[in-house]
C-alpha cells in the first residue's frame, strides 16, 4: 500500500467522542495508523495528565500507542490489553477496505479483579518515577472499574460507532506526495541521527531530488538546515514545558553535543537556550 494521507474529520469527530464520554464515562479516542494520538479528546484522568506531563511519562505513553497498533492481531473488534503503567484500554482498528486508516481506543480503566492487586502491578512498573511510585498511588485510585459485562457492551457500542464513522466519511484517505512523507518523517524522527543517505534511503527518494524538497519545505534551506529547525522547535517546547537541564533537552531532541547545541540554538532563535528559557517565564 502506498503512503497515504489521512484525512480526519476533526469537528465531527471530536463531537462525538464528547457526546459519547457524556454518556458513558468512558473516553474514547483516534491514533492515526502509526499509533499517533489526533488529540481529539482532552478529558484525560488526573493519573494520565501527570504521566503526559513528564518527557519520560510522555515517552512511554507514545511509544505505548505505536506498540498496540503493531501487536493488533485479531480479525475485528477491540483488543483489551495494560498500557506501559498498568491501566486498562482497548483498540480496533478502522478499515479502508482491507488497510487501517486509523485506530478507535479506548480507556483508561480498570477491571473487575481487586483494585489493591492491580495497583502493585502498575507499582512495580512504575519503578521509575522521579518521585516513586506511591505518588500516583491517589491518582491510581481515582480509575473507574468496569466488570466484563459492562466492558463487551461497551465494546459494542463502539463497534457500531466505528461503523458509523465509516459510513459517514469521517476518516478518509488520499495518496502522500514525496513533499508531504519528508515532513512527516522529519517529525517522527527528527530526535534520531539523521543524514542525506539515511533519509533518501528510508523515503525512497533520490538523494538530488530530497535536497530539492527540503529547499521547497524550508524556503530555500539545505536539508541539514531543515533538520536542525526542527530539532530547535522541539527544543524549546521541552524548555517551556519543564525543568529538564538543557543538556537533557539536547539529549531529547537528537544532539548529544551540549556546546553544538547551544551554537545551533542561537544560530535559529537569537539567543541562548538559557536566555530563551528564562525570556519566556518572566515575560
Amino acid at each position: 500500500m502506498h503512503a497515504m494521507n489521512i484525512l480526519f474529520d476533526q469537528e465531527q469527530l471530536e463531537r462525538l467522542l464528547a457526546n459519547l464520554y457524556v454518556f458513558t464515562g468512558i473516553a474514547a479516542n483516534i491514533l492515526d495508523p502509526q499509533g499517533r494520538d489526533i488529540d481529539l479528546f482532552e478529558g484525560h484522568p488526573p493519573f494520565c495528565k501527570a504521566m503526559n506531563a513528564l518527557p519520560e511519562g510522555h515517552r512511554r505513553c507514545v511509544e505505548c500507542d505505536a506498540w498496540k497498533v503493531k501487536s493488533y492481531h485479531l480479525n475485528k473488534g477491540f483488543q483489551f490489553y495494560r498500557c506501559h503503567a498498568g491501566i486498562c484500554e482497548a483498540v480496533m482498528p478502522l478499515y479502508d477496505r482491507t488497510h487501517p486508516l486509523a485506530y478507535l481506543v479506548f480507556g483508561c480503566f480498570l477491571d473487575e479483579s481487586p483494585v489493591e492487586e492491580q495497583w502493585e502491578q502498575s507499582r512495580e512498573r512504575l519503578a521509575w518515577w522521579p518521585e516513586g511510585p506511591d505518588a500516583l498511588r491517589d491518582a491510581f485510585f481515582q480509575f473507574r472499574r468496569y466488570s466484563a459485562r459492562e466492558l463487551s457492551a461497551y465494546a459494542e457500542l463502539l463497534e457500531a460507532l466505528a461503523s458509523y464513522i465509516q459510513f459517514k466519511g469521517m476518516i478518509q484517505a488520499t495518496e502522500q506526495t514525496d513533499l508531504q512523507k519528508l515532513e512527516l518523517y522529519l517529525d517522527q524522527h527528527y530526535m534520531e541521527k539523521l543524514s542525506l543517505e539515511s533519509i533518501s534511503r528510508e523515503l525512497r527518494v533520490g538523494r538530488t531530488k530530497l535536497c530539492r524538497l527540503a529547499k521547497q519545505l524550508s524556503g530555500g534551506e539545505t536539508l541539514s538546515h531543515l533538520i536542525a529547525r526542527r530539532r530547535i522547535d522541539a527544543a524549546k517546547q521541552l524548555l517551556l514545558q519543564n525543568d529538564l537541564p538543557i543538556s537533557a533537552v539536547a539529549e531529547a531532541v537528537g544532539i548529544s553535543d551540549y556546546n553544538y547545541f547551544s551554537r545551533v540554538f542561537r544560530s535559529v532563535t537569537g539567543m541562548t537556550p538559557r536566555d530563551f528559557r528564562k525570556q519566556w517565564r518572566e515575560g
